[in-house]
């Protein structure tokens, strides 16, 4: 990875430097760049390889840290900020859609138990996503609570809060 890669369009820059990287790891990938449908656009480089485990990492910290250097090398290499996410034979996706059912179950338990459910401690990534998922639903409200690591959530129904 020496030079930049002198080419305007930035999926090809972000493709070029996520085939170098895992190239670097002594890894074979399939990477494909995406734009996803919803506002705001943004593009998905997914990559296909039978090396996933090493891509991903225990709970994704190693997906974690192979976007953070490719943004940083996308950056670099770019004149403008791109927003962008690493995916890895859909890991990402698919936890996002897990995490989005555990949403919603556990606000469902929260308002017919009339209690506050706590989750277990969650990146900042995967509260995020739980954050967002309950956002729209009037019915409960989410908070961050604890520090570090052992940071999660508690999702509250409303008529609980305003007692």
């Amino acid at each position: 990875m020496e030079n930049p890669i002198s080419c305007p369009d930035p999926k090809e820059v972000i493709l070029k430097t996520v085939e170098e990287l895992v190239g670097e790891m002594g890894l074979s990938c399939e990477v494909k760049i995406e734009e996803t449908q919803e506002e705001p656009k943004n593009l998905i480089c997914n990559v296909r390889t039978q090396d996933s485990r090493y891509l991903i990492g225990q709970h994704g910290i190693n997906l974690q840290a192979l976007q953070h250097v490719t943004r940083l090398i996308v950056r670099k290499r770019t004149a403008s900020k791109i927003n962008f996410i690493v995916d890895v034979n859909f890991y990402r996706q698919e936890k996002n859609e897990s995490l989005a059912a555990l949403a919603g179950n556990m606000a469902q338990q929260a308002i017919l138990e009339k209690r506050a459910i706590t989750l277990r401690p969650m990146s900042s990534y995967e509260r995020r996503i739980i954050h967002l998922e309950l956002s729209l639903d009037k019915r409960i409200k989410t908070e961050s609570v604890g520090e570090g690591e052992d940071r999660r959530i508690v999702i509250k129904p409303v008529d609980l809060i305003n007692v």
